[in-house]
């Protein structure tokens, strides 16, 4: 585990946790420089006046606030120095709420915290609390001179805190589209009910992976090996987006057909009417996708195998550009 980034204490009641905090997610994202195609160099980013066009040193750079009708109001370091900084080593439990009240749309950076090894038992408490309640506790907390709304929940045997966004930096869902009446049949709920059954199952984080990620890392270990080679060409123009939708010209498949035939390809038995390629519904290319994002596994394999022969295209484009990928990395090799 990293270092501490905060040191407190929870308060509820009477009763008070000594706790660190600890960041409890880690980005795997893969950086990249902006560099020089030609020699490699680093571009540096230079800081330059608008209006002057001069270069500004770091401790000449003030913080301005430009208001919608182009007034620029500058704020120095004493202008901060004056305002309210939010500060304390104290975590205030504020109220317990009912976990299903906590819109996860709200829930932000999240923090493991470890109790000091006297408070092992008062930590357990809380735990237990909210585990037996399931509930969260809503609580004030200051980190990096900023007041934040959090909650406390329980995870395995450890308490989390995770920040909340403040209800105005959540943007609505104002979409036209939602206002429609749609008139769903109940054989259609029935089907999609049993659609979704058939699909149900319990939820293992580490059966997915990141497949962009590992493809970059495969193609960066590639080129290390390889540092002399000359700077790869640039990347085909266009590419193949031909059978990758759903179906032909705007093309509408009854509903009800569709999740029947989606039920029983699901179940692993073939439809009643099979449909053409042609004529694939939209929703057993949803069902395929699920099964292909998933690592591979045997009762898996035999859904893949039936994916409609577009998905089968659309693998064999990307195998295309795959390998021919490789041949310019070899032809570079042989060339060096």
């Amino acid at each position: 585990m990293a270092r501490a980034i905060w040191k407190g204490a929870v308060s509820f009641g009477l009763v008070n946790v000594p706790v660190r905090l600890y960041a409890a997610t880690g980005e795997h994202d893969i950086h990249f420089h902006q560099v020089h195609r030609s020699d490699g160099g680093r571009i540096r980013m230079k800081r330059t006046c608008s209006v002057c066009g001069e270069e500004v040193a770091y401790d000449e750079v003030a913080k301005g606030y430009e208001s919608p009708d182009g007034k620029l109001v500058v704020l120095s370091d004493d202008d901060f120095s004056d305002l309210p900084v939010a500060s304390g080593h104290e975590i205030d439990v504020l109220q317990f709420v009912p976990a299903d009240q906590v819109d996860p749309i709200l829930l932000s950076k999240p923090y493991y915290l470890e109790p000091e090894s006297r408070a092992a038992k008062p930590y357990a408490l809380l735990r237990e609390a909210l585990a037996e309640t399931d509930r969260m506790a809503v609580v004030k907390i200051a980190l990096r001179q900023r007041e934040s709304v959090a909650v406390l929940r329980v995870r395995d045997k450890a308490i989390v805190l995770q920040t909340l966004l403040w209800p105005d930096e959540v943007r609505d869902a104002d979409f036209e589209v939602l206002e429609t009446d749609v008139e769903l049949r109940p054989q259609e709920l029935k089907m999609a009910a049993s659609l979704v059954e058939s699909l149900a199952g319990d939820f293992h984080p580490e059966e997915f992976e990141d497949e962009y990620a590992a493809a970059v890392k495969t193609l960066i270990d590639a080129r290390l090996e390889d540092a002399d080679a000359a700077p790869s060409a640039a990347a085909e123009e266009g590419s193949d987006a031909s059978g990758t939708g759903g179906p032909r010209g705007g093309e509408v498949v009854d509903l009800l057909t569709a999740l029947q035939r989606s039920v029983e390809r699901a179940r692993g038995g073939p439809s009643k009417d099979e449909p053409t390629e042609d004529a694939a519904p939209a929703a057993e290319g949803t069902t395929a996708r699920t099964t292909a994002t998933k690592k591979a596994a045997p009762a898996k394999k035999a859904a893949a195998e039936k994916t409609p022969a577009k998905k089968t295209a659309a693998k064999k484009t990307t195998a295309k550009k795959t390998s021919g990928a490789a041949k310019k990395t070899t032809g570079a090799r042989k060339s060096a």
